[in-house]
């Protein structure tokens, strides 16, 4: 029998620290053991009460005496985030921004012409709508005159420049964007005008860069540049969340071919260096990644949590169908909903539902992206990892010298489509890869001749975006290697996951599906353990 937080075993201040402690570790290692073990589920015919809230996320902990029980609930939920600027996936990636000046007037005019060119160098990143926003802050009092194949978002007050015309932009730290695609023909560069969007080099090389003219003024010379320079601006950002990017540097003037035989070069070149980090996106992840196979009938759940928990502030609102009517019922409308919306007070939480159709009029419809510059606020169906993504793997078939694999990626974002999508996974035996249905594929080869990372994305026109509430599958068939293939131990199943280059969540791998003579062992082996350690505890509660 449990013994509440409140009961003291000694007397004084010590023996009351020390019993919560031990109650605490007890607590702990039964309830939270046992139901990885599946003790709980099995012994008892009532099912469990629902998981508090997650007080902690950041950290990943949930801690909260659920206010119906007596129980002390301990969830710890360890998500790897090795989300630092350095991708061991992709180490060279990043995005570089060149300045290249074709005019430079330090003199009389003091003008000069630039072209700015952003070239997303990683292999399956890309940036999608609403774009980048390339944006800086100049060092003196410099204003843009003039602009080919972008625009800056706001001009600011040009009252201190004099003269008939007026420059295009005179803020002091503008913002550039891209113009959209069908943009007049005289206002377009090479390279402009595809809304901000840049695809990774694996997936479209051709569509990987961006550039824009500018013509600047009234900028003041260099100290260090002998003065037939102008000063470096600063404080450079892509405006994609995620990126960070470096100060501007002089590098060796860019080069370009125009025959066989001629090159010619810019009169001065400038680079700045974006670096992404998962991290500084967001803390939370936004996938996760369900496993199954043909020999074992559990199915291993995306982890609880993963992306945040129902009623918590940081997580999304989510959205199910109603228990209580069903869409494929004649009596029911086409499109129900029940809305999840967790109030958060101090010391009570509370649930509001409001059911509506999409199909009866002046009903309130899912929310929109804003203008359409801006991207939707999350809205998510309800689930228990809360994730808008989730990749899942089933070993499906075993031959001979084959066996099979379905991978799903199904998205429960309900307010977003992800165009151009890309899967990244690392497996051992890809590089035994023999035939691929429904996806585009091509190993990512970083390390010689040593291959087990391959990127998926879809066709196009068929299955290249990922639909609201959809999914796209695909099938591959893998060729044995005797040296080191085995259903044992978790090799069937992915090393690490990539949607859209963000890292998905495994299941701990004590979870993974086992073999059934395997499966059987690990559960006497888990019992046996946690009968062990609460004996164990249980003895120094009573020596205490």
């Amino acid at each position: 029998m449990l013994r509440r937080v409140g009961n003291s075993i000694g007397s004084g201040p010590m023996a009351m620290g020390m019993e919560r402690f031990v109650f605490v570790m007890f607590v702990f290692l039964c309830s939270s053991s046992s139901r990885f073990a599946g003790d709980l589920s099995s012994s008892s015919s009532s099912p469990p009460p629902p998981p508090p809230p997650c007080a902690f996320q950041s950290l990943g902990i949930a801690l909260e005496k659920w206010p119906a029980e007596s129980w002390l609930w301990i969830d710890c939920l360890i998500a790897s985030n090795e989300s630092d600027a350095y991708d061991p996936m992709d180490p060279n990636g990043d995005i570089r921004i060149n300045w290249d000046f074709q005019s430079l007037d330090v003199k009389t005019e003091n003008t000069y012409t630039v072209m700015v060119s952003i070239h997303n160098r990683q292999l399956y990143r890309h940036i999608e709508r609403p774009g980048w926003r390339l944006s800086w802050t100049w060092a003196g009092k410099e204003v843009i005159w003039n602009t080919q194949g972008a625009e800056a978002t706001e001009q600011g007050d040009c009252s201190r420049v004099g003269g008939g015309s007026r420059p295009h932009c005179c803020q002091k730290r503008p913002v550039m964007a891209d113009l959209p695609p069908g943009a007049p023909y005289n206002q377009q560069v090479a390279n402009c005008c595809r809304g901000g969007v840049l695809s990774s080099l694996t997936q479209s090389n051709l569509t990987s860069t961006a550039a824009f003219q500018m013509v600047v003024g009234g900028f003041a010379a260099a100290s260090d540049g002998g003065g037939n320079e102008p000063e470096m601006p600063w404080g450079f950002d892509v405006g994609v969340p995620g990126y960070s990017c470096s100060n501007a540097t002089k590098v060796p003037p860019t080069r370009s071919k125009v025959d066989k035989q001629r090159h010619v070069q810019v009169l001065l070149t400038w680079q700045v260096t974006c670096s992404y980090s998962q991290y500084r996106e967001s803390w939370s992840p936004s996938c996760c990644v369900s496993l199954s196979t043909f020999y074992n009938e559990d199915i291993v759940s995306c982890p609880r949590c993963t992306c945040g928990c129902q009623g918590s502030p940081q997580s999304p609102k989510c959205v199910r169908q109603s228990p209580f009517l069903r869409p494929h019922s004649p009596r029911a409308p086409s499109h129900v909903y029940v809305v999840a919306l967790h109030i958060s007070l101090t010391g009570a939480r509370t649930s509001c539902f409001f059911c509506f159709s999409g199909s009866e009029p002046g009903t309130p419809a899912l929310p929109s992206g804003g203008g359409g510059d801006e991207p939707a606020a999350p809205l998510v169906r309800c689930s228990e990892h809360m994730c808008p993504i989730r990749v899942h793997w089933h070993v499906k078939v075993s031959y001979r010298n084959y066996w099979r694999v379905k991978v799903t990626v199904s998205n429960y974002n309900l307010v977003r489509n992800y165009s151009d999508w890309n899967l990244v996974l690392q497996h051992p035996n890809l590089r035994s890869l023999t035939q691929l249905f429904s996806f585009n594929y091509k190993p990512l080869v970083e390390y010689g001749t040593f291959n087990d990372t391959g990127m998926f994305w879809g066709i196009r026109f068929y299955n290249e975006m990922l639909l609201q509430g959809g999914n796209v599958q695909t099938e591959m068939i893998l060729e044995k290697n005797e040296s080191d293939f085995t259903f044992s131990g978790g090799w069937a199943f992915p090393r690490r996951v990539y949607f859209d280059g963000r890292e998905c969540v495994m299941p701990p791998a004590d979870q993974y599906p086992a073999l059934p003579k395997e499966a059987s062992a690990t559960r006497t082996r888990r019992r046996s353990l946690v009968a062990g350690a609460c004996l164990l505890l249980l003895s120094f509660l009573v020596l205490v």
